[in-house]
């Protein structure tokens, strides 16, 4: 299997890749400060082009165990990373003069809104479920399959609705440990029942996948659904899980500190 080298997903990707070091390299200048959550954001950029680039994205298009392993790579982890990094200071830098300056003069408010009302915990989870429902349903992942535009749609779809998934709930100014925990869990079901109803069918959603004898994995195309929904319903469920517990330890933790401090 040969890599993809799609230009509407090349050349986004080396735009970001470019605009960022730009900007890296311009911070520098005027600072010698260590950044150490850079590797974070280049590590968000490998994963995000080892599932669009690489020849796992081929092997998508010939089964869907593969393509769901493309997908959980940009919404589990490729965003959660990019979230992480914080490098929204470093790629602002990285753009031409005007557009920095547009973005510290009149469009600064109207975009601090924007941004604060679309990661808002509960706002940030209701639409990467629904992103992630209604690209699932059979009419529009076949389109997907079908058009390279479709499908490069398709996956900004991705990436932005868990963009702003992680960066809502690793912000924890916007409600705290325990309503960001109480969101993980809640996506957890909706991306959990939405996998097993794919492991659980006994016939394949898709037009394309269902016209293979044989998918990519050498699997039928019923069985390849089933294993692609374990896939979605499992590690999906674990990260999100394990993120949850994780801000709950520290909603505890921190609560004990408070309650510490009040006592002296």
């Amino acid at each position: 299997m040969n890599w993809s080298f799609e230009p509407l997903v090349v050349i986004p990707l080396a735009l970001a890749l470019l605009v960022f070091t730009i900007g890296l390299i311009r911070l520098q200048r005027r600072s010698n400060q260590k950044r150490p959550r850079v590797w974070l954001f280049v590590g968000g950029w490998i994963a995000l082009a080892v599932a669009l680039v690489s020849p796992l994205h081929q092997a998508g298009e010939r089964s869907f165990t593969m393509h769901m392993i493309e997908h959980e790579l940009i919404m589990l982890i490729a965003t959660l990373l990019f979230a992480e990094s914080a490098a929204g200071g470093i790629l602002a830098w990285g753009l031409p003069r005007p557009l920095r300056l547009g973005l510290r003069g009149s469009w600064k408010g109207p975009l601090q809104r924007l941004w604060r009302r679309l990661t808002d915990p509960l706002t940030a989870t209701a639409l990467q479920g629904v992103v992630l429902w209604v690209w699932h349903a059979p009419a529009l992942f076949d389109r997907a399959l079908e058009s390279d535009a479709w499908h490069a749609a398709q996956h900004l779809c991705f990436v932005a609705a868990s963009l702003l998934f992680w960066s809502a709930m690793l912000d924890r100014r916007r409600g705290g440990y325990l309503l960001s925990a109480a969101c993980l869990f809640l996506t957890t079901m909706i991306e959990g029942a939405l996998g097993a109803l794919m492991a659980l069918s006994q016939s394949p959603w898709y037009a394309d996948y269902a016209s293979m004898g044989v998918t990519g994995v050498g699997l039928d195309p019923t069985t390849d659904q089933q294993l692609a929904g374990l896939i979605m319903w499992i590690p999906g469920g674990v990260l999100h899980g394990g993120v949850a517990l994780l801000l709950l330890y520290r909603w505890l933790t921190s609560a004990e500190m408070a309650h510490a401090l009040r006592a002296n």
